[in-house]
């Protein structure tokens, strides 16, 4: 039996392209019904948004061939067959490998990774004109257990006040899910590794200021009922869903940027396939001017610089990290080696 297959006529800025879907009507979120065809309408009608966020830099593809509720893998570079108008940048990875790694140029490659059964975009912080240096410091507020998105709502804007002590403009959305994800544009004059070190300058600030409510600590027995400031996220090759990015979640919930005064009353899940387009028609793109200002971090790197004076160093770097210059040993703290008496 011939496997059902429409034709898509998909606008952009070279005119429109053709972009075969096949199984268009297959579900997507079988908790709602949702399509593989509707989430490339979807991607269509947030078209200028998404691209603002995630265009122009390597993109990692979160894929489900089954579904949400299926399995799931990570592609980063284009396939053989990919169709001409997919574009790909060569990156280096932490490992020192280099390979190439999609790039979003418009819409039908988002559209065509759709195809692929891709539901969620995890861009790089750094553009294809340079991928070593982000253009973003980003910041994950990630509540434990025991906490929730209200609690990540009311530490967000104590770190956009930090970070305006350090000269930098903070905007935000959410995850999608039960977090909040912070992003400041900085001109890319620093490496990942810098950048890192910014960020991880800013939450130690932010936990010396809310101690009982935001926490730094990597590992997880150490973290309590509290937001934890995922400092890691800043590392090269670690991402995040992108802004306006789809989430493989029942409920069908988008990473939405929005404004700061909305920031209190916001119900994440909320923001779905289905609604987030209505709500950019009403309120526009929260995020429009995100690019405008870009600002910098020598303030950052001045008080990562106070606190390595001040004894506090390198901070454990994800598992599939080669070991890092000054990092403490990779090991939970109940799992270390005590001292002999």
């Amino acid at each position: 039996m011939a496997t059902e297959r429409i034709t898509l006529a998909v606008p952009g800025p070279h005119g429109d392209r053709e972009v075969g879907l096949s199984s268009p009507n297959r579900v997507v979120w079988p908790e709602l019904g949702i399509t593989k065809h509707e989430l490339v309408e979807y991607l269509v009608a947030v078209a200028d948004p998404f691209l603002n966020a995630n265009g122009g830099r390597p993109v990692s593809l979160e894929r489900y061939p089954d579904g949400v509720g299926g399995e799931s893998f990570f592609s980063k570079n284009p396939p053989k067959g990919a169709p001409s108008f997919v574009e790909a940048v060569a990156v280096t990875y932490n490992s020192g490998r280099r390979h190439p790694q999609l790039v979003l140029t418009e819409i039908a490659t988002a559209v065509w990774a759709a195809q692929m059964n891709t539901i969620v975009f995890h861009p790089w912080a750094s553009l294809t004109a340079n991928t070593d240096n982000p253009v973003e410091l980003r910041i994950d507020l990630d509540p434990q257990p025991g906490t929730e998105f209200a609690d990540a709502a009311a530490v967000a804007p104590a770190l956009r006040d930090v970070l305006a002590e350090a000269g930098l403009d903070a905007w935000a959305k959410t995850s999608g899910n039960r977090g909040i994800h912070v992003f400041c544009p900085i001109v890319p004059e620093w490496e990942f590794l810098d950048v890192r070190h910014a960020v991880i300058a800013a939450g130690r600030e932010l936990e010396r200021r809310m101690p009982d409510k935001v926490t730094m600590s990597w590992w997880k027995q150490e973290r309590g009922e509290r937001v934890f400031v995922d400092f890691n996220q800043a590392c090269r090759d670690r991402t995040m869903a992108g802004a306006y990015s789809p989430r493989a979640l029942p409920g069908a919930t988008v990473s939405t940027p929005v404004a700061w005064d909305e920031l209190g009353d916001v119900d994440p899940t909320a923001f779905t396939v289905r609604s987030a387009p209505a709500r950019l028609a009403e309120v526009g793109d929260p995020w429009a001017g995100l690019f405008d200002e870009p600002g910098r971090i020598d303030v950052l790197l001045e008080w990562w610089q106070r606190d390595l004076d001040n004894g506090l160093g390198e901070l454990p770097f994800p598992p599939e990290f080669p070991k890092m210059p000054g990092e403490p040993p990779r090991v939970q703290p109940s799992r270390a080696r005590k001292p002999d008496a």
